[in-house]
């Protein structure tokens, strides 16, 4: 079976290195000495100021708009996994979707303006398969209206925009560190900010709100992660380098052997160091879409359609249209792109999609 990624795991001596560094401590969570040791190595890695290791993704964007102090309408993309909106959703802001660049895949920052009304708090869209989106654009627009920026880096990890690291851009940005992930701690992500204040409210709000034993700053939710995990991902990071450099072989085998005539891919923006996450293709209809995915399929290959359907179809979300997010979803396919794919697997499965 070829799946659409498979989780990279390292040499199993070396997670049972870090396990009997939490045999010894006997701390297995509540902010242990090799979560604060990940967290120091990733604001290294990463190059930035602040850096929370939480438990998920999701809880990450959730800290953060809280964190944000976002409320009312939030400026986002239909494009993006269904996390982005249900977070918003959850924390009780309305979603005001805008529409996508057809080349970029990211929030149409052409069209964010004309989407902010006087109940608008702030923006919160995606950094789609880790192509940056208009920061510089983005941001102007956010100070002009007193916006707040909020960015779904989880794509992010490794790539790098003007010099700098992606997931440095906003006011706070949230990685995930999901098994799917290049990086990954198994389940886990992490939120991230150059803001002082900002920070010192997420400390606080991912654990329970505590100051203290006996004493509370303010409100807070659950949102630590625990030693076992953080143990994973000081596996992992030191990987990191290698992994991207044979998704980056991966995707120039597909570059070399697909037959493009008949596809699309988006277009890199100037100044991005790509991570090489992720290898969709769009193509011109729906249905060759699904020709394809079911030839595959037959062939115990196994593609997503990633993302699909375009958030505004959403059953909780009141009637917005966006057409050309619902025309990309439709038509775009995730292929498979993993550490210890093969070059023959990428021939067959370039050829399964060239015979259309």
């Amino acid at each position: 079976m070829i799946p659409v990624t498979k989780t990279f795991l390292p040499p199993i001596e070396e997670y049972i290195h870090y396990l009997e560094k939490i045999w010894e401590s006997n701390q297995l969570t509540n902010n242990g000495p090799l979560v604060q040791e990940l967290e120091a190595k990733l604001k290294n890695y990463l190059g930035v100021k602040h850096l929370f290791f939480v438990s998920n993704g999701t809880i990450a964007l959730q800290i953060a708009i809280k964190a944000l102090d976002l409320k009312g309408e939030v400026i986002t993309t239909p494009f993006s996994y269904v996390a982005t909106t249900s977070s918003l959703v959850w924390e009780g802001c309305q979603p005001v979707f805008v529409d996508i660049d057809p080349h970029t895949l990211c929030i149409d920052s052409n069209l964010i303006e004309a989407a902010i009304t006087e109940k608008t708090t702030g923006i919160l869209t995606t950094h789609v398969y880790g192509i940056p989106c208009d920061v510089e654009r983005i941001q102007a627009i956010a100070k002009n209206h007193g916006l707040k920026v909020l960015y779904d880096a989880a794509h992010t990890f490794g790539g790098k925009y003007q010099g700098k690291a992606i997931v440095s851009y906003g006011d706070v940005a949230t990685l995930s560190f999901h098994a799917t992930k290049l990086f990954h701690t198994v389940e886990g992500g992490a939120i991230v900010t150059d803001d002082d204040d900002i920070a010192h409210r997420i400390n606080y709000m991912r654990n329970f709100g505590h100051k203290g034993q006996e004493d509370f700053w303010g409100l807070g939710i659950n949102g630590k992660n625990s030693e076992f995990h953080a143990a994973m991902g000081l596996c992992v990071l030191p990987h990191v380098p290698e992994i991207i450099s044979a998704r980056n072989k991966i995707s120039n085998w597909y570059d070399e052997k697909l037959d493009f005539s008949n596809l699309s891919r988006f277009v890199l923006p100037g100044g991005t160091r790509f991570n090489y996450g992720y290898f969709p293709v769009i193509f011109p209809s729906e249905m060759e879409l699904l020709e394809v995915k079911k030839r595959m399929n037959a062939q115990n290959i196994f593609p997503r359609r990633y993302f699909y359907p375009s958030l505004e179809n959403l059953p909780y979300i009141s009637d917005q249209y966006c057409p050309v997010s619902e025309s990309i979803s439709r038509r775009i396919l995730c292929l498979p792109l993993y550490y210890g794919l093969y070059e023959d697997q990428v021939t067959k499965i370039s050829q399964l999609i060239n015979t259309q």
